[in-house]
């Protein structure tokens, strides 16, 4: 596992953001887990995100340093694992104590809008960071979590590794706060968090010249691929590629994004991923039949 990082690393590899297999008992699975992780890396993708689709927001912390060496043992020598801590401040101060004695570079914030502030956001971040000992990664997912001070004061006292931005918008072209931001800080730092879909858009509009997936689970030598093409500046072929992802993707935005990529790594038969961790549970029948269709179709593609 990589134990060092700089913000010149999220340009080599898509940021993978992959699900965590679990056995029928809602162990977390070892020889599953490489599985994937083999998979993903075998694609050329090496840089993996355990946030939102390994469901850390209700990963107990009796299991997290379990977790968090299971990862570390089962990554590739040069692959970079970035666990998740929160959402909320204890959980992610009690994390923060566990990761300070591992050899993780950095480790990324889930947010809540539910009992959060910017001013708390700002504070909270700087505590956890004093108390791991390595800048974090801010993840801004919702308008009102962050203002675009708040981000920049975070990045100038040195606490910000990078950020993912993934707030959603009808039209990813019109996006003020993305824009206000990618003024305001680094853009090395800046990271579209919402797979490949809004990937070009933000590349070519706003400098983001590097971009989180889940799909790429599924098929990483295309979603790394499409990476390249944006690199060399060969925005129809990085069109193209994207195309290919779309239809797992929609179901991912029709149905729950966590869900669904959950289910496609299964029925995809590339890795068991188990059971879903609650508050979350599987998707009905009819649905993982949908799923399955489009994770094979894109598994295939990729094997073309």
């Amino acid at each position: 596992m990589q134990t060092t990082f700089t913000p010149s690393d999220l340009q080599r590899s898509v940021i993978s953001v992959p699900p965590l297999c679990r056995d029928a008992n809602f162990k977390v699975s070892a020889a599953e887990n490489t599985k994937l992780i083999r998979h993903i890396e075998n694609g050329g993708v090496d840089i993996f995100l355990y946030g939102g689709n390994a469901n850390f927001y209700n990963i107990s912390l009796g299991e997290y340093e379990e977790v968090l060496d299971q990862l570390a043992e089962v990554a590739g020598a040069n692959s970079l694992i970035i666990p998740a801590v929160g959402p909320y401040f204890g959980t992610m101060m009690d994390q923060a104590a566990i990761l300070a004695r591992k050899q993780f570079p950095t480790a990324m914030i889930l947010p809540t809008t539910a009992v959060s502030k910017p001013d708390g956001v700002r504070a909270a971040v700087l505590q956890f960071v004093e108390k791991f000992g390595r800048a974090a990664v801010l993840y801004v997912k919702d308008e009102g979590y962050v203002t675009v001070d708040v981000v920049k004061s975070l990045v100038e006292a040195g606490a910000i590794s990078w950020i993912k931005y993934a707030v959603v918008r009808e039209n990813p072209a019109v996006d003020p706060l993305l824009e206000a931001i990618s003024n305001e800080v680094p853009r090395e730092l800046l990271v579209s968090g919402i797979g490949e879909q809004p990937a070009i858009i933000h590349w070519t509009k706003f400098g983001v010249h590097a971009y989180t997936a889940g799909c790429v689970c599924v098929a990483p030598n295309r979603s790394q691929q499409m990476l390249e093409a944006l690199k060399a500046g060969d925005i129809e072929k990085a069109e193209t590629l994207r195309k290919g992802f779309l239809a797992l993707e929609d179901l991912r935005n029709g149905y729950n994004p966590i869900q669904v990529l959950h289910h496609a790594v299964d029925l995809a038969g590339i890795a068991a991923t188990g059971p879903q961790l609650p508050l979350l549970a599987d998707l009905d029948s009819n649905k993982q039949v949908e799923i399955k269709k489009a994770a094979l179709e894109l598994l295939a593609w990729s094997r073309e």
